[in-house]
């Protein structure tokens, strides 16, 4: 680099991007954290009350606690259930540094928060008579003809959103470089000159 400066020209510099994979984690680490908070805030202000309204009928904050997954579907499978969120963890921690699209990045940061907002659940709030893995998720946003949630299903639902935008958009989550188009990059052309 210091003979290219004294002969008077300029040294190409490479700024390294920062890894999506540390989007992903930073996303995922602040839903969680969230979704903890705030299920504990219902825990400690909801638990055992009656529903709070908010905007009337629309919204209510009611306390509930699901064993199943959304809609109280498989609500005697929550072992099966723990199972599948520790692969798609694992699936997430897989694709993630493969990543090259930062949009995709959050969604994957969205999926992992929320699933290990509800694992988390799953893991700490087992009773003694339950066992592992089996403990109930915390719900406690209520709206009108459909099941209570918490911010961790909200933060799902929100990334299978985007991921279906991006889906129609066609903007695919890892594009990959040809070596054609490295070298045209770099000033050279498919014949190598």
């Amino acid at each position: 680099m210091h003979a290219l400066q004294t002969e008077g020209r300029t040294a190409l510099t490479l700024r390294r991007k920062p890894p999506i994979w540390g989007s992903v984690l930073l996303v995922a680490a602040l839903i969680w954290a969230i979704d903890f908070a705030t299920k504990n805030w219902a825990i400690n202000y909801l638990d055992g009350r009656n529903p709070r309204r908010i905007f009337g009928s629309f919204l209510q904050l009611t306390f509930a606690k699901n064993s199943g997954a959304a809609f109280s579907f498989a609500t005697r499978g929550t072992f099966l259930l723990t199972i599948f969120s520790i692969v798609v963890i694992l699936a997430i921690g897989y694709w993630s540094p493969r990543l090259t699209s930062k949009r995709w990045g959050l969604v994957l940061g969205l999926v992992l928060g929320g699933t290990l907002g509800n694992l988390s659940d799953r893991i700490l709030r087992a009773n003694s008579g339950t066992g592992v893995f089996k403990g109930e998720v915390i719900d406690w946003i209520q709206l009108p003809h459909w099941p209570v949630f918490n911010l961790a299903d909200s933060s799902i639902v929100i990334a299978a959103l985007i991921a279906s935008y991006l889906s129609i958009r066609n903007i695919p989550p890892i594009t990959k470089i040809h070596v054609d188009d490295a070298k045209h990059d770099q000033g050279g052309d498919h014949n190598g000159s």
